[in-house]
This record gives structure tokens, sequence and C-alpha cells, in this order.
């Protein structure tokens, strides 16, 4: 209940356009006092009745305890900065640097992997190097419904809501259509594709209910997705296949939620190659493709990297600097929603 209670305060509780953060603490006693009726379908609508006109920035919950709001501080600065952001596949890779790119720019980050220890090693790196409490860790699978809806939980807990959902946990498995195996299909198709649309199932409703309260501020879901949702990716038929159904996944979501004040959107970036999606050893793309012979004559990792590298006009790989002017325009740009947006160096160019 709290997880619809908190969103819907946050919207109630919004000024000059920003929604605050929400910490439990401990009542002073001069708080006004709401009581929320159990399975009520119109928390909004219970809290607005029951505040008092002149604003509060802290309220008691009755069941619940005492929950204070915090807004920026004027002036702080950073393009993310008062917004609660929650980041999947956080452990590592993209996700990692995404989650501290937004804790730098002052954000609240909430990262989100399956892999528990690495995601609560990360966390402690970035709270360790902004010397603040920015960012909390939470264990998800992002393709169980259960799963996901406990870890947005714990975050509307911790938080009071989400503004920023960045939908980046993805995996890969490379092979001919010919000889994939029906495990490796179901796996690349549960993460990429259900787990991306079961969690924008997860955190849509949250973002809806701060919108009630606060019609004037939206919030952004956007998607990592690939070039490879934007073109075709030889013996890669179950990647590409799951990244162009995301896209009209974005899409379809941006139609509906819109009414809700969320705006929905796709990044498609180019070849991470620093990341371990194509450099680990084991599991990476340069192993996969080396392996699965995608690259004709290709003997080692290097000249897989060259075949790719020489296929981009500005012969490199796509960086995290690359895809955070992506991520900002698309939470900074108010008239965007729908939208599949290349990061690319030129590889891929829309039509």
């Amino acid at each position: 209940m709290l997880s619809k209670i908190l969103p819907a305060l946050r919207g109630v509780l919004a000024e000059n356009r920003s929604l605050p953060r929400l910490i439990k603490t401990e009542a002073k006693g001069d708080e006004p006092v709401i009581s929320i009726t159990p399975g009520s379908e119109d928390v909004y609508a219970e809290i607005k009745q029951q505040l008092p006109a002149s604003q509060s920035h802290a309220v008691t919950i009755a069941g619940y305890g005492t929950y204070a709001a915090v807004f920026p501080v004027p002036g702080s600065g950073g393009r993310a900065a008062g917004k609660i952001a929650v980041v999947t596949g956080a452990a590592q890779g993209f996700g990692y640097e995404i989650a501290c790119s937004l804790a730098g720019e002052g954000g609240w980050v909430a990262l989100a992997d399956i892999n528990e220890a690495g995601v609560q090693q990360a966390v402690a790196e970035i709270n360790r190097e902004l010397g603040r409490e920015a960012a909390i860790g939470v264990t998800v699978n992002v393709a169980d419904v259960d799963s996901l809806s406990a870890a947005i939980e714990s975050i509307v807990k911790s938080f009071g809501g989400i503004d920023l959902f960045i939908s980046n946990a993805g995996v890969l498995r490379a092979g001919s259509v010919k000889t994939l195996s029906e495990r490796d299909l179901n796996f690349v198709t549960d993460v990429n594709y259900k787990g991306y649309f079961f969690s924008v199932q997860a955190v849509a409703p949250i973002m809806a209910l701060q919108h009630q309260g606060a019609p004037d501020i939206w919030s952004d879901i956007i998607q990592i997705n690939s070039k490879s949702g934007l073109v075709g990716s030889n013996k890669n038929g179950a990647y590409a296949g799951s990244k162009f159904g995301g896209i009209g996944l974005t899409q379809s979501f941006a139609l509906e939620l819109v009414a809700d004040g969320i705006k929905v959107n796709s990044i498609c970036p180019g070849n991470f190659y620093d990341g371990p999606l194509w450099s680990d050893p084991v599991t990476g793309l340069f192993k996969q493709y080396l392996d699965s012979g995608k690259v004709p004559g290709a003997k080692t990792f290097d000249d897989v990297k060259a075949h790719y590298e020489a296929q981009v006009p500005m012969r490199r790989g796509c960086t995290t600097p690359d895809v955070m002017k992506a991520i900002f325009y698309l939470m900074e740009q108010s008239y965007e929603t729908g939208q599949a947006l290349p990061v690319t160096g030129g590889q891929v160019m829309l039509s």
C-alpha cells in the first residue's frame, strides 16, 4: 500500500515544478496526519481531501510513520538534480556508468541488477566517490514479475517515487537461426523483450500517481535498445528480434502513457566495446562472434573489433558519454515521445 501512498503524496507536495524526495523521519507532533483506507482505489483523492490547504513539508501517515519532503537545494545544479532514477542492469557496464553519471549530476539513483554482490559493490563505489548517500541497490530479475514488484516497492519506500526509469538490463546469445537453441532464444526474449514490458508495467503506475497531484510534471521511461533494433543483425536474430520488439513496445507505451504524463523513448547505441557485453573473455560478444564464425577470417578478438569499427563512419565504438547526452536530451525535451534515437557514429541513419 505504501508504494501507492508515497508517489501520490509526492505529487500533492510538489512545489515549483519539482517533486520532493520523501524520507521517513521522527514525528515532531505538529505534522498533519492522514489515514488511507486499506485497498483504496483512489489514494490521491483521500490524501488531497485530508491535507490542509497550507503546504506542509512533513506528513504522518497513520500506520506507516512520518515522511518529510526534501527538495533540491536551489542552485545545487546538475542535469538530474533531485530526480529519482532507477537503472536496471546497473552492476557493471553501461548500466553502472549511466547510474554514476546520473548520481554525479545530482540525482538519487537506485541500481537494480540480478547480481546482488555486484550491485552492492557498485553502490558503495558511487557513494564513496560522491561523498553522499546518492545511491541504493536492489536485487531484481527483470524477467520475473514478483521480483520486479518487490524491487520497485523497495525503491519507493526509500525515495518516495520514481522520476526516471532506465531499462538497461539486456542479454545476448549470438548464433545462426539454423542452430540457436530454444533455451537461448527464450533467455534473450525473456530479458530483453518481456523484461522491458514487465518493467514498464511495474513502474508506470508509480509515475501515474505522481502525475495526478502534479499534472505539469512529467516522468521518463528510457529503454537502452541497440542499433540492432533498427537494422537486422546477421547470425544474431534472437537479439535483433528482441530489440525490434522493444521499439514496438516503446511506441505503444508512449501512445498509452502520455495521458499519465509519462514520456517513453528508446536509445539505440552502437557497439560499446569496453563493457562486459563485448569484452568478457568467457561470455562476451568478441568471443561469441569469433566462435560462431560471424566475422569471416577473424582469428582474434582484435580482428572482430577491427571488423566492426570499420563499419562506423566515425571509426570508433559508442561510449557512455555519448549515451548520456541522448538520455539528458530525452529528459529535457518536453515534446518527444515514442522515439528510437540512434547513437551510432553514423553507422545507422534514419530515413
